[in-house]
C-alpha cells in the first residue's frame, strides 16, 4: 500500500499559501502543452521547461510554477509523492525527462516513485525508470530537525546525534528554526543524498 504524506513543512508557509488553488491537474500530454501556455512558462533552448509537483491522494498529477510551495500545489493535502519534474516539449512528444523528489515540504522517500510512475503512464508521457535523484530525508528524534541525508552519512547537521535508518519524518513539523539542513555540516543548502547512474548530467 502506497505511503500518504501529510505536510511537513512549517505551518507559516501552509498559511501563507492556504488561499492557493491547488496544482494544474495533467492527465495527457496535452494538460502539460495548455499548463505552459495557460501560466506563460519559459521554455529554454532545448525544450525544457521544470514544475514544481505533486501526485495528489487520488493518484492525479498536479503541476505548478517551480517557484511554488509544494503544499500550495497540493492544495494544502497530503500527497503519494512530490518534488519537481522537467518536461521536455516537442511538436511531437511530452516526455518527463528528469524528476526528482525534491520537496521539503512533504519529504518523500525514494519509494514514492511508483506513485509518479502510475501518474504519468495513463497520461501518456514517457518517463525514467525511478527518480533520476533520489534524496533522503530524516527527522532527529533528539533536537527536531529534518536533515537529507548525504553519502549514507546519518548523522544530525545539527546535534551530531544519530538519524534513524527509516524514514520517519511523518511525525511532525519541522522545529522553531523552519530549516531543513544536509547531513555531514550544519548548512541550509539542498544536497542530493545519492544520483542514479545515468547516461547525462540531467537538466
Amino acid at each position: 500500500m502506497a505511503r500518504i504524506y501529510p505536510y511537513v513543512g512549517p505551518p507559516s508557509i501552509a498559511a501563507r499559501v492556504a488561499d492557493r488553488p491547488a496544482g494544474f491537474p495533467v492527465q495527457s500530454s496535452q494538460d502539460v502543452r495548455r499548463w505552459i501556455r495557460g501560466t506563460g512558462q519559459t521554455v529554454n533552448p532545448e525544450g525544457q521547461v521544470i514544475a514544481t509537483f505533486v501526485v495528489d491522494e487520488s493518484g492525479v498529477l498536479r503541476i505548478a510554477d517551480r517557484r511554488n510551495e509544494h503544499v500550495a500545489c497540493a492544495g494544502g493535502k497530503p500527497v503519494l509523492s512530490a518534488g519537481e519534474i522537467t518536461f521536455s516539449v516537442t511538436p511531437k512528444q511530452v516526455t518527463a525527462e528528469w524528476v526528482t523528489n525534491q520537496s521539503t515540504g512533504y519529504c518523500p522517500e525514494p519509494e514514492s516513485w511508483p506513485a509518479v510512475e502510475k501518474a504519468l503512464a495513463p497520461a501518456g508521457i514517457p518517463a525514467p525508470l525511478r527518480f533520476s535523484q533520489e534524496f533522503a530525508f530524516r527527522k532527529c528524534v533528539h533536537c527536531g530537525e529534518i536533515n537529507i541525508v548525504k553519502d549514507d552519512y546519518f548523522v544530525c547537521a545539527i546535534c551530531s546525534e544519530a538519524l534513524p535508518m527509516e524514514w520517519n519524518v511523518s511525525c511532525g513539523p519541522v522545529s522553531a528554526s523552519e530549516g531543513v539542513h544536509q547531513g555531514g555540516d550544519a548548512t541550509d543548502i539542498l544536497i542530493t543524498s545519492r544520483s542514479v547512474p545515468s547516461d547525462d548530467s540531467g537538466p
